[in-house]
């Protein structure tokens, strides 16, 4: 199964205390690199959304934001933790001690430290819990839009590779042709001055520079390259990176049969074939 890397899903949840939100993007990356923008009061769940994203995706890089917007009322019965408080302006006087030129904590920042004041209506860890539900239902709805997306994708690879195959078939009926010309126009070079030169030599030259034109072997590769992307397709689990090497596997062929063109039709069939396998690059940067 193709997986993209581009998606996007957002879930909402109403709570008792508040509104709940996930936003996921996902882009392409070389590897998996997670991202995680959550409210203070929820830190605690960041290897928790680092632990699910992980186990659903391989590459990619993917934005996680959570938002909670609290309901009226839930915030009006604060409560200070005196302990951990204490602990901090404990600390703060200890940094005074030992360094110089250090700016007192104002009452504000103390009461922003995380943790130090809660809302005693609000249950914290039912909220971390529906929290991390959200997000399981939110990361079903981005994979499945990687699916969508990679579906997709493969169409337009698949549709290309059919691209590929019909300028090999064009090609391999007339290569006996082009090497025999060659081999001709080599002939009639060496024709001047051939009496002065070892038949047999001369012979064994034209043979030698004849293989050098050939591109059979070079269209053979193309082929079994078009066939393993086609196979590789059709797997489960990641399969960008292999996609990504074939690319660059079929991009070499093209490229030799280019420079081996001693006929019109091998250059604009190396020029063809560059065109849709540079297309098919450009969707599997995208795959996952």
């Amino acid at each position: 199964m193709t997986l993209s890397m581009t998606a996007f899903a957002r879930k909402d949840l109403s709570t008792e205390s508040g509104d709940l939100s996930w936003e996921i993007r996902s882009v392409n990356h070389r590897y998996l690199e997670v991202g995680r923008r959550l409210p203070e009061t929820f830190r605690a769940l960041e290897s928790g959304v680092r632990e699910r994203v992980t186990q659903c995706l391989s590459r990619g890089k993917v934005e996680c934001n959570l938002s909670f917007q609290a309901n009226d009322g839930t915030t009006d019965d604060l409560v200070l933790d005196k302990a951990l408080l204490k602990k901090v302006v404990d600390l703060a006087h200890q940094v005074e001690i030992l360094a110089h030129n250090v700016t007192n904590l104002r009452t504000i920042d103390l009461l922003h430290w995380p943790g130090v004041v809660s809302s005693g209506q609000m249950d914290m860890e039912g909220l971390h819990q529906q929290a991390l539900a959200l997000l399981d239902q939110a990361l079903q709805d981005l994979v499945q839009t990687r699916k969508r997306e990679g579906e997709r994708m493969a169409q337009l690879i698949v549709e290309r590779l059919d691209g590929i195959g019909d300028v090999i078939a064009q090609l391999k009926p007339v290569l006996p042709e082009i090497v025999s010309a060659y081999r001709q126009r080599l002939q009639d070079r060496l024709a001047d001055v051939q009496d002065q030169l070892d038949p047999a030599r001369v012979e064994q030259e034209v043979v030698i520079f004849a293989q050098k034109a050939d591109v059979a072997e070079e269209v053979d590769r193309l082929e079994t390259h078009v066939s393993e992307v086609r196979r590789v397709l059709k797997q489960k689990g990641p399969v960008g990176r292999r996609l990504d090497f074939l690319m660059q596997e079929l991009n070499r062929e093209a490229n030799t049969l280019g420079s081996k063109a001693g006929d019109m039709r091998l250059t604009n069939a190396s020029v063809e074939l560059k065109v849709l396998i540079e297309q098919i690059r450009e969707q599997v940067q995208n795959i996952e």
